[in-house]
């Protein structure tokens, strides 16, 4: 499949996979930041996008990023509606301890594709019995320590 890309800077760099089979394409900042400890930015990409209409792009985080940088998309996953045509934006914030520094190019999140279906919501008066009930927030057990 197919999925159109623009680019509205001379920065941008259209997402690419790391490795065969990975699920998430890297994507790649435009401009030159700092995000200090506690702060959230909005990391401007470049791009705009263009897919069929039963497809979404989740922007989610990088697991090194967030592992060694404790840095996270603050929306996860960010969803980007197959309709909207303006830029790509993702919004970083920094749960670590130190600046997090970015620079043009610096690979800053991944997008993931998504097919979804749309639902007719439907107002009724009772639901059907289910074996969890409402069963809810811890409701399978706690953790078991090893």
């Amino acid at each position: 499949m197919e999925v159109k890309f623009v680019k509205i800077h001379e920065k941008a760099m259209i997402p690419t996979y790391a490795h065969q089979g990975d699920a998430g394409m890297d994507v790649y900042a435009v401009e030159t930041l700092d995000i200090q400890p506690g702060e959230r930015k909005l990391v401007h990409t470049g791009l705009k996008v263009e897919m069929p209409e039963d497809l979404e792009l989740q922007v989610r985080p990088r697991s090194g990023l967030a592992l060694k940088q404790g840095i996270t998309v603050l929306n996860t996953p960010g969803t980007v509606d197959a309709g909207y045509r303006g830029e790509i934006g993702v919004i970083l914030i920094n749960l670590g301890q130190n600046v997090f520094h970015i620079n043009p190019g610096d690979r800053i999140a991944q997008f993931v594709f998504n097919r979804y279906e749309r639902v007719t919501a439907i107002e009724v008066d009772t639901l059907s019995n289910s074996e969890r009930g409402e069963g809810g927030y811890g409701s399978s057990g706690g953790h078991q320590s090893l």
